[in-house]
């Protein structure tokens, strides 16, 4: 509902909106997950950055430091999000395929969704 008032100058009715204190709950965040990219020794750098490109669309260079964490300690935090969309993005990883560059390799990645520390 708005209050009409005259404009001092025009002598117009002009309408000013009354100012209401906020009635709606504010909306609850979701809580975070990680989708964990875990290391093997039947993918190729070049797999990794590639299929991060495509599932994430990460650029090169942060793609590349992704793959040097994996391989480095296990494992490689590449998202965090809500639990859904996290599945949705772990899934992908476990959809990518094997790596043609490797004979050996069999099939994609692992991956993890984990709860995120707050």
């Amino acid at each position: 509902m708005a209050d009409k008032k005259q404009d001092e100058q025009s002598g117009v009715a002009v309408a000013h909106p009354k100012t209401l204190p906020s009635t709606r709950p504010k909306p609850k965040l979701l809580p975070p997950f990680n989708v964990v990219l875990l290391d093997d020794d039947d993918h190729t750098y070049d797999y990794v950055i590639e299929m991060l490109g495509v599932v994430f669309t990460y650029e090169v260079e942060k793609a590349y430091q992704m793959a040097k964490e994996v391989d480095k300690s296990g494992r490689v935090i590449v998202l965090t999000t809500h639990k859904e969309y996290a599945e949705l993005k772990r899934d992908q990883i476990l959809a990518y395929g094997a790596d043609p560059r490797l004979q050996r390799s069999k099939g994609s990645m692992s991956a993890i969704v984990e709860p995120a520390e707050d």
